[in-house]
């Protein structure tokens, strides 16, 4: 199957290092991601001091993952490149997928922190890193080696599926 079907979000990992041409690989594949009028509008921070990685982690209950993780990729969308900004959350959406489907291909793991629209939690990384005003923290994506092995449940329902009309 390919990495759409293994994909998983991960949030324990092994103490090894993930290399920079991984790192490098994943964010080709965010930049390859679609984007409204071809804006791509993304910048990146990648977090490599643990650190850092842990300060991240307290920012709020869900990014815990972090200060466990090899390394972190900060995605940001930055304002003064949107030609479109009301398309800049779906762009960026996009861009975090590919990595994490990038991740998955690299036999890595990978889960996605959601930091953007939640005001507290942007305040917290932009104040932290030293984030522009013009850039909006969208999310960190944590990557490591998964530390646990499980199976992936396929989530296809045919319910959920209509034609023509609801």
């Amino acid at each position: 199957m390919n990495p759409i079907f293994e994909r998983q979000s991960v949030r324990k990992f092994l103490d090894k290092e993930v290399s920079e041409t991984q790192i490098e690989n994943l964010l080709k594949a965010g930049m390859q991601a679609p984007s409204a009028c071809n804006q791509q509008a993304w910048e990146f921070i990648v977090i490599n001091d643990k650190k850092d990685m842990i300060e991240i982690s307290e920012m709020h209950r869900f990014a815990k993952p972090a200060g466990e993780a090899s390394k972190l990729i900060v995605v940001l969308g930055n304002l003064k490149e949107a030609r479109l900004e009301y398309m800049i959350e779906q762009d960026l959406g996009a861009c975090c997928e590919n990595i994490l489907l990038q991740a998955t291909y690299e036999g890595l793991g990978a889960v996605w922190l959601g930091f953007h629209p939640i005001e507290d939690r942007c305040l917290k990384i932009r104040k932290y890193l030293n984030i522009p005003d013009y850039c909006i923290p969208f999310a960190v994506i944590c990557v490591g080696y998964p530390a646990i092995d499980s199976d992936v449940k396929l989530r296809y329902d045919d319910v959920k599926v209509h034609y023509g009309r609801y």
